[in-house]
């Protein structure tokens, strides 16, 4: 669903790769598709990333996603594209999406039946607790979330097509 929708593209000509982790960039990326890869203002765009070229493959998709409060750099001069996403960072991510779309992200599970909920951080305990109540994020196991484990590209597939069925008009 999301490749025959261009949401996801493939890592090289007919390969997908969906057990490889999930990095930064694809998944601003995948969220800016999601957005109809809007234009960006040239003037009063801020680039802040020392690490992010603007005219790379997802160098309008970084700032579109910073300039939408969607994405935060991992330090104040540093987006460090290439690194792997958890699966409470790809959750954070598309709640902040949902938000900025003006979708309802208002729902809340309680995390009680799996038993590394405590390994969820503080930061990312509301996006997570949403994803779970609306079956975006779904455990590895009945009671295991791991919120820390890296998302492979399988899984950010698996989210956002579980994204689109809850929120159709997002594609």
């Amino acid at each position: 669903y999301v490749s025959d929708r261009e949401i996801m593209t493939g890592m090289d000509e007919g390969i997908f790769a969906p057990q490889s982790n999930t990095t930064r960039a694809q998944l601003v990326t995948m969220l800016y598709r999601l957005a109809g890869s809007p234009d960006l203002p040239e003037e009063g765009l801020d680039y802040p990333f020392s690490d992010v070229d603007a005219s790379s493959w997802y160098g309008p998709a970084v700032y579109w996603a910073r300039a939408n409060g969607i994405v935060t750099g991992t330090s104040d001069t540093t987006f460090t594209p290439d690194r792997p996403v958890t699966r409470q960072e790809m959750a954070v991510f598309l709640y902040r999406y949902g938000q900025e779309a003006g979708y309802d992200v208002s729902g809340q599970a309680s995390l009680h039946r799996y038993a590394d909920r405590g390994a969820v951080a503080p930061w990312a305990q509301e996006a997570v607790q949403w994803a779970v109540a609306e079956g975006i994020l779904q455990g590895t196991a009945s009671d295991t979330l791991a919120p820390n484990a890296m998302a492979d590209r399988a899984q950010m597939a698996v989210m956002a097509d579980r994204f689109l069925l809850k929120y159709p008009s997002a594609a």
